[in-house]
């Protein structure tokens, strides 16, 4: 990235008008305030020359003429301030009017998604890709947009106050409990742009993060019609079909490094090039075991995942968690906190509140609160029932 005021989330590398208008504001800002630093400091430095006290001066001398009350004086500071204010105040309003909703010019195109803000996770509707016997279109911490083309994003809250922020395209805006809000954004070009939660809500709110994905205009159709279809079955892998549960299989050995809480895992490969990371990541594998993925959806149930989540197609009609019908095909998991690999999709199977303190996942649902007001384990995941969900998991695609 380059750079120390650069990176995923710099609001000087602006990708879009809304974040372009508000950078322009910044930088008009920074220049009239900065003309003032520069005029004001060189009066003090000027008067702290002239006129300090030099080797033999008598301390006792009359103080220097002094022009507190002149006319002239007064008036022009009032007068330069009231310039600087109305430099400012310009293009300040016309940014608040040009960003609060989309042009009126634009309207027509605009595409209509809304976001809704958990502890600590991010939910994507697209009211507008309606699903026979289903409702809407839904994914979660991936919003998928088309690039080119306007997008106004109508922001809710489920529990406290959030507020929704993609540095690169637009700026924050609150989401509100019973109070609906909105913003709209646009990618100039497909790429991929991180987001963040800008209020404080709770214990993992430095990490309550998502990710923007601009498709072109193809692309994103594409998409669209594979996220409508239910959910990928891989041959053998239906409920009725599914092997002994201690079936023999071989595993690679996990070697994945361990994440402190609240740290982000990815690799290199991903940090350098997420675009490339995500349209990768929806190709199906080429060697995928069925035997194993069968295990994991038959434990996908019988650990009650399916209380929380669902698979659209498949099992599961939870709405606490985010939707997991396509949760392979996502480059994130963990409200975005870790790439979505089979190490860490592994860690945060077995791991969650180690890797992310006080998600839902972990009270609530692998552990209940007793009748003593104390945490009781509701079930664990071992090691090989993680990798079989994984395995399935990763089959979502």
């Amino acid at each position: 990235m380059g750079g120390w005021i650069y990176g995923p989330q710099s609001t000087f590398e602006a990708e879009g008008p809304v974040a372009k208008t508000q950078l322009d504001v910044f930088y008009v800002t920074v220049w009239v305030t900065g003309i003032i630093f520069v005029l004001v400091a060189a009066v003090l430095a000027y008067a702290t020359i002239k006129y300090r006290v030099r080797p033999g001066h008598d301390t006792d001398a009359p103080p220097p003429e002094q022009s507190h009350g002149n006319p002239l004086i007064e008036l022009g500071l009032i007068a330069l301030s009231v310039v600087a204010l109305v430099v400012i105040a310009v293009p300040t309003l016309r940014a608040i009017w040009f960003t609060y909703d989309v042009p009126e010019e634009e309207r027509a195109n605009a595409y209509e998604i809304t976001a809704t803000g958990y502890q600590w996770w991010f939910k994507f509707e697209y009211p507008s890709e309606q699903i026979d016997g289903a409702g809407t279109l839904v994914s979660g911490n991936e919003l998928v947009i088309p690039a080119g083309r306007p997008v106004r994003v109508n922001l809710r809250t489920i529990d406290v106050i959030h507020s929704f922020w993609v540095p690169k395209l637009a700026g924050k805006v609150d989401m509100m409990p019973n109070r609906g809000n909105h913003l709209w954004l646009k990618a100039d070009e497909p790429g991929y742009f991180w987001g963040q939660c800008a209020e404080y809500c709770g214990e993992s709110h430095a990490v309550m993060r998502f990710r923007v994905i601009a498709l072109a205009e193809n692309e994103f159709a594409a998409w669209v019609a594979n996220q409508k279809s239910a959910a990928r079955t891989v041959p053998g892998t239906q409920i009725g079909d599914t092997p002994p549960v201690k079936a023999q299989v071989e595993f690679a050995s996990y070697n994945y490094q361990k994440v402190r809480r609240n740290s982000p895992g990815w690799t290199e490969e991903f940090d350098r090039a997420p675009f490339a990371a995500w349209k990768k990541q929806q190709e199906v594998e080429k060697s995928e075991n069925a035997e194993l993925i069968a295990q994991g959806r038959k434990l996908f149930i019988e650990k009650k995942c399916a209380g929380c989540h669902v698979v659209r197609g498949h099992e599961g009609a939870g709405v606490t968690g985010p939707d997991l019908t396509r949760v392979g095909a996502r480059t994130t998991i963990a409200g975005g906190l870790l790439e979505n690999s089979q190490q860490n999709l592994h860690r945060w199977l077995t791991e969650p509140n180690e890797v992310k303190p006080g998600n839902k996942m972990w009270y609530g649902g692998y552990m209940v609160r007793n009748d003593k007001g104390t945490w009781d384990a509701q079930f664990t995941v071992n090691d090989s029932e993680a990798r079989a969900l994984v395995a399935y998991l990763h089959s979502l695609k």
